[in-house]
């Protein structure tokens, strides 16, 4: 069975090629196309279908940034509507699936090799425990997992778009910096994404802050620029060691509500660019840090996904279930 599979970020749209033979799957290298150049993701679906000659396909699964309700999403972070059964009738294709992105993800895990892993706490995992997934990158992506009778079933959660919960009175300062900068509402992916790193840099900016050169700002992606620096910049470093920690409260909020006692894995951009940091305490510190919970918490295994194809597995695994392989 072959599938066309997507990854579809607010930065980038990853398109490949699954093909499903004797349940082996193989992947062809994905295509990459820039989100924003676009606008909608129709054309970028179908210069893929030409380019890689995608003919005799048994359908699409999407895996889109963004809630997905009857085979429909309205993106987060992109100015885009996507309708799975429209695509499928413009561009002749069998079918078009729509799922979140996260989920994809989950759907991804265990396709992962050992070696795509690396253990971050090794904890007690429990057989057939819950797991979560959570994701940083252009937005901050949650998703879960539940063990059902013939395996693991993923499940998409908006978890995300919750209220974000300052730890500390500089923590408090960012979120009344953030409320008005975008009209009250601050969710966690305003923090722990890679335009929330960016703007946790800017109001130490606006605080009074030594301009450290080159100027991340002046880059074209800041949030890069600042975890770059922060080996050198003593701002950018404040800047990351904040978000580290955000990133870790986070997870253990997703980890709790979830009751992940089968594991947490960190997956998205920007967790494998940071792997080394996010090792060094910090994260698991604010992971655990849980009052009567903690105990629970240090029990739970934290893995960082370096997969870079882990979406598009996981889509092609979830295409699978839809027919024979």
């Amino acid at each position: 069975m072959r599938l066309i599979v997507a990854d579809v970020g607010g930065t980038n749209a990853r398109l490949a090629l699954a093909d499903w033979r004797g349940g082996v799957l193989n992947l062809s290298e994905p295509h990459v196309f820039p989100s924003d150049a676009y606008a909608d993701f129709a054309p970028i679906l179908g210069r893929f279908i030409g380019e890689s000659r995608a003919d005799g396909v048994a359908g699409a699964v999407i895996g889109i940034a963004g809630p997905v309700r009857e085979n429909r999403c309205t993106t987060t972070n992109l100015p885009w509507q996507l309708d799975g059964d429209g695509l499928a009738a413009s561009l002749g294709l069998p079918y078009v699936r729509l799922i979140n992105d996260l989920e994809a993800a989950a759907w991804g895990i265990d396709a992962v090799p050992a070696d795509g892993l690396r253990v971050l706490q090794a904890g007690r995992p429990a057989e057939r425990g819950n797991r979560a997934v959570i994701a940083a990158g252009t937005g901050l992506g949650e998703a879960g997992l539940i063990w059902c009778e013939d395996g693991y079933r993923p499940f998409a959660t908006e978890g995300s778009h919750a209220d974000y919960a300052p730890q500390s009175g500089d923590d408090v300062a960012l979120r009344a910096w953030l409320a008005a900068r975008y009209g009250g509402h601050v969710s966690w992916e305003r923090v722990v994404s890679g335009p929330g790193l960016a703007d946790g840099y800017r109001f130490l900016r606006e605080q009074g802050g030594a301009v450290a050169l080159p100027d991340p700002l002046a880059a074209a992606d800041v949030g890069a620029a600042v975890a770059e620096a922060a080996a050198s910049d003593p701002l950018s470093a404040i800047a990351l060691d904040r978000f580290v920690r955000a990133f870790g409260a986070e997870a253990g909020n997703l980890a709790l509500k979830l009751m992940a006692t089968g594991g947490v894995y960190l997956a998205g951009g920007i967790a494998p660019k940071l792997s080394d940091r996010l090792a060094q305490g910090d994260f698991i510190d604010a992971f655990t840090d849980k009052g009567r919970m903690s105990g629970l918490l240090k029990q739970m295994p934290v893995r960082l996904v370096s997969d870079r194809h882990l979406a598009l597995k996981g889509a092609a695994v979830y295409g699978a279930r839809l027919g024979s392989v």
